[in-house]
């Protein structure tokens, strides 16, 4: 059988398929109304691309009369152009091939400052998000009032307690919906039960925290367990609940709480 071959055109790598369409570009992150980007080689801010085949850096630019923006491939006198994102994104022609090329093939921002919009890997993504979130409902669905108590508390500490089973239910299935990732994690979490329980324990006034968050003690100022440093206070008193003598802890708090 024959191989395929790969239509050459000016500017694109031997090997890369290339296509003639209309293409968006997006800025990652944030959004100004106007964004401009480096679009020509300089001493001071250098625009180069290596190719690895010839073994060395090839000078770019972007000429609006020009089919590629290797400065090498470029013959007569380029007409040079800006390369301005508004609100986010860049529309850019099929005909406009040097930007296009310069933009998806040779750039060192692309993927760090934009991204060109491709909407099957989009429509992927928002798959693999949809899936994700299925997932954490049907997670927040299994929940019991106690666990759902638990993973809520770690976003919005002490208010939990004014809130209804209802409502209870009812945020963490909206939380699981907002960031099903973080959700997850906290639903996979074994300590994220004993660290609710440490904090309603503080909360019931059953055990103290200092004010600088590094000891816990009892209300008689007797030491219950040290912090680490860099350490979350309540990670380490659920790490203390898993000792021999946390566990003992544990039980008596628990007749108590």
């Amino acid at each position: 059988m024959e191989k395929t071959k790969i239509k050459k055109y000016p500017g694109v790598p031997e090997g890369v398929k290339w296509e003639i369409q209309d293409r968006l570009y997006t800025l990652n992150g944030k959004k100004p109304l106007v964004y401009t980007v480096l679009s020509k080689h300089s001493g001071r801010r250098p625009l180069l691309w290596f190719d690895e085949k010839a073994g060395y850096n090839k000078e770019l630019r972007y000429a609006t009369n020009m089919a590629s923006p290797l400065v090498e491939e470029q013959k007569g006198e380029a007409t040079l152009g800006r390369i301005v994102f508004r609100n986010g994104k860049l529309f850019v022609d099929k005909k406009d091939q040097c930007l296009q090329k310069l933009l998806s093939l040779y750039h060192p921002l692309k993927g760090k400052i934009f991204s060109e919009y491709n909407a099957v890997e989009e429509a992927v993504d928002d798959l693999a998000y949809l899936e994700y979130e299925l997932a954490a409902l049907n997670a927040a669905k299994g929940l019991d009032i106690e666990e759902a108590e638990a993973i809520l508390r770690s976003e919005i500490g002490s208010d939990v307690n004014n809130l209804t089973s209802k409502e209870i239910k009812r945020d963490v299935h909206l939380m699981a919906r907002r960031n099903p990732s973080l959700f997850l994690q906290l639903a996979n979490d074994e300590n994220v039960e004993l660290r609710n329980f440490g904090a309603k324990c503080v909360e019931n006034n059953l055990i103290k925290l200092s004010d600088d968050q590094r000891v816990f003690t009892y209300p008689n100022n007797k030491k219950l367990c040290v912090v680490p440093y860099d350490e979350h206070p309540y990670n380490a008193l659920a790490a203390f609940f898993k000792t021999d003598e946390g566990m003992e802890v544990y039980k008596n708090l628990s007749k108590k709480l």
